[in-house]
């Protein structure tokens, strides 16, 4: 029983530790759920501004010049566009709420729909894209950053520095003229689609993929080089290695594992815009992806289909860099008295 205070004077202390980590993390968490929703919300009036401004009449597009003035008012009055702006915009945004997309002007169609379809060849696009660049930068970072100075650190940043040189979509045409028409391992373009199997499907996707992952793959190399290099010089590093740790155990034990913070942070930014960037490579190799679809909505004037994608594109985008301000500042607490 004499043990009794001592543990009870144990448990309120770390309570009373603990809450405060807690209590920060909520109120940063809730702060940046606010800024989320103020984006989001900012961001729809300037897609919708945006779309709605340029020029064009969509009923006169599906109709054509010819058409009669009485036939013109009874398509825009069935596609909704017959009301004032205002209320198209908190017609849409409230539709959205509730999951409706609207209708496509052009297809007549769910949108939800049409984003649900092309959605399943984005997505494992830029997975398959992230996790092929994730798996060249980090050895090749780590290479670089444990030969500094030497030929091998020398030869990774020249090559690095031309991965983000050279365009994405001249290298995917170099990567169908060559593994396509020339060695005939992959086909110039398409989706064969889920149906026919899952490595059938991935084996559409690779080519697209590794046009997408390299210059990624080159930024994330650079970006844990740095990050790696920064850690090696720190007093911790000097302490492991003074107690008898070899240069590579204290680079792994160590290094690698703190360097991994600001290139997580990376890996984020890269999978929301690999997500949303994607556009021209699925024009390049004619994939039904996201881009695809608002490439096509663009060109038939369908703007309830380009606001739509757009819209949640962002809402992709802005969702990812909140998850990764949450994990950073649950691994940092220093960003959570900042904020």
């Amino acid at each position: 029983m004499r043990f009794l205070p001592i543990f009870w004077f144990h448990r309120c202390w770390t309570r009373r530790a603990h809450t405060p980590n807690v209590a920060s993390m909520l109120r940063y968490a809730l702060k940046r759920l606010i800024s989320l929703v103020i984006s989001l919300a900012v961001a729809s009036v300037v897609i919708f501004a945006v779309i709605e401004v340029a020029p064009g009449d969509p009923a006169s597009f599906m109709l054509g010049v010819n058409a009669q003035e009485d036939t013109l008012a009874a398509l825009r009055a069935e596609l909704g566009l017959d009301v004032s702006k205002v209320q198209r915009y908190f017609n849409w945004v409230g539709g959205m709420m509730v999951g409706d997309f609207g209708t496509s002007y052009t297809y007549r169609t769910p949108v939800s729909q049409m984003i649900a379809d092309r959605l399943w060849v984005s997505l494992p696009l830029a997975l398959y894209a992230l996790t092929l660049s994730t798996a060249i930068a980090f050895p090749v970072g780590i290479y670089a950053a444990a030969r500094r100075g030497k030929p091998g650190d020398l030869t990774v940043m020249g090559a690095t520095q031309l991965g983000i040189a050279v365009p994405n979509f001249w290298f995917a045409m170099m990567l169908v003229l060559v593994f396509a028409i020339n060695l005939r391992w992959f086909n110039a373009g398409g989706f064969a689609g889920w149906a026919m199997g899952f490595w059938t499907g991935m084996h559409s996707l690779t080519l697209p993929a590794i046009a997408l992952a390299l210059p990624q793959a080159a930024i994330l190399a650079r970006v844990m080089r740095s990050s790696l290099l920064d850690i090696l010089g720190e007093d911790f590093m000097r302490t492991a290695r003074a107690k008898g740790l070899s240069r590579r155990q204290a680079l792994w034990r160590h290094g690698v594992r703190n360097a991994l913070i600001p290139v997580l942070t990376i890996i984020g930014l890269q999978f929301s815009f690999l997500l949303a960037g994607s556009i021209i490579i699925e024009q390049v190799f004619y994939l039904p992806g996201l881009g695809r679809l608002v490439f096509q909505a663009i060109s038939a004037r369908d703007l309830i289909v380009v606001e739509s994608v757009v819209m949640l594109l962002v809402f992709a985008v802005i969702t990812v860099n909140f998850l990764v301000d949450l994990a950073y500042a649950a691994v940092d607490p220093r960003l959570r008295s900042r904020t």
